[in-house]
């Protein structure tokens, strides 16, 4: 039992994967962002591209044409190197925007919106040496290792697939003019990229498969754990029990304190004890104070004759009271007749009749047997 206990075979509760997110332990893939961003980074020159190329042709002509004359120096070269790449990197900001958003919708499709400052603090342990070399040797560094060999092992032949399938047409662009060659050019990146594109969506897929497999086995918890949990959130059970059982004889005792001040103890004889208080100038009907069975029963019935209340036997009565009414609940109508014919029994006993039971005229059938 306690080798199963350690063995980490549960799944982990919604605590344990809270305290893990915090730490920044999620299941995340870098592959799935690479073929976000590759995928809008394609269609967004698809889309794009015309205008980005229109856009640079316009800025280069008279680039060129101001740079004919213009005296080279080491300051002209470096303003000049300044304003084109400035110039080249706005024009280029609908494909980083794209690329950016993409890369930020990545991790929230994976990990929805999360913020781990734990991640950033900074961890001295990382510093030792040894630790790093058992890292760099380890078994999750090696499967990495052989990740990105196979990863791009498949990009290069499926590059190399659709390259051999248009290697023959290459001859012919020199036939073509330097527009029409970019023109080809164009379209065979599109369809290059598209083909990567496939590829690495189905590796993003597997690896995404893989990444979430690997954490969903990291946070698994032993028995024990997911005990100690339980008790943290719901209180030990033990415990627990041991308020309940208190709350339980606390009950019991208040019960057992208005037996003395009920009028009549109505018994099955053995099993049931239902006590019985009315007084009909404040209540409406008899209401019952205490009930019990077994040895709660035989409870009632010794401190209801140590106090020398009435013990009635009527065994219909007693267990319908004691399946239908509750502790301080009234006699429902039904049961009017039978109680009051019992009360009636009790008060002529003691040479006591109130006012609504003596108007009743009141015939017990059988006798009730007194004890």
């Amino acid at each position: 039992m306690a080798e199963d206990d350690q063995e980490r075979t549960e799944r982990a509760t919604d605590k344990k994967r809270e305290e893990a997110r915090k730490k920044g332990q999620v299941a995340r893939s870098q592959e799935v962002l690479s073929a976000l961003v590759l995928f809008g980074g394609m269609m967004t020159l698809y889309f794009m591209g015309a205008y980005i190329v229109h856009q640079m042709a316009s800025y280069m002509k008279p680039a060129l044409v101001q740079s004919t004359s213009l005296h080279l120096n080491q300051a002209n070269v470096y303003g000049l190197l300044i304003k084109h790449l400035s110039n080249l990197l706005y024009m280029l900001i609908p494909l980083w925007l794209v690329v950016i958003m993409l890369g930020v919708a990545g991790n929230i499709m994976q990990v929805g919106v999360s913020f781990s400052s734990e991640v950033l603090s900074p961890k001295f342990e990382r510093l030792d040496p040894i630790k790093g070399l058992k890292n760099i040797f380890s078994v999750r560094t090696l499967m990495e290792a052989a990740k990105s060999l196979l990863k791009v092992g498949f990009l290069a032949y499926a590059s190399w697939w659709l390259i051999k399938k248009q290697i023959a047409e290459f001859p012919a662009l020199t036939h073509l003019s330097v527009w029409d060659i970019l023109v080809y050019t164009g379209k065979f990146s599109f369809r290059l990229f598209l083909v990567l594109g496939v590829v690495m969506v189905a590796i993003a897929v597997i690896d995404y498969a893989i990444q979430k497999y690997n954490f969903e086995k990291s946070i698994r918890m032993t028995k024990k754990e997911i005990r100690d949990e339980m008790k943290e959130s719901e209180g030990d059970p033990q415990v627990k029990a041991r308020i309940r059982s208190l709350q339980r004889e606390m009950a019991k005792k208040r019960m057992m304190q208005e037996v003395p001040k009920a009028d009549v103890v109505i018994t099955n004889p053995t099993h049931f004890a239902i006590a019985i208080k009315y007084d009909p100038l404040s209540m409406a009907a008899p209401q019952v104070v205490a009930k019990g069975t077994e040895l709660i029963a035989q409870k009632i019935k010794e401190i209801a004759k140590e106090h020398k209340v009435p013990v009635v036997e009527n065994k219909p009565l007693a267990q319908t009271l004691y399946k239908t009414v509750e502790i301080g609940q009234f006699i429902p109508p039904n049961l009017f007749q039978a109680v009051a014919e019992v009360l009636a029994y009790v008060y002529k006993l003691k040479k006591k009749i109130p006012g609504n039971l003596g108007r009743q005229r009141v015939i017990p059938s059988p006798r009730p047997a007194t004890y």
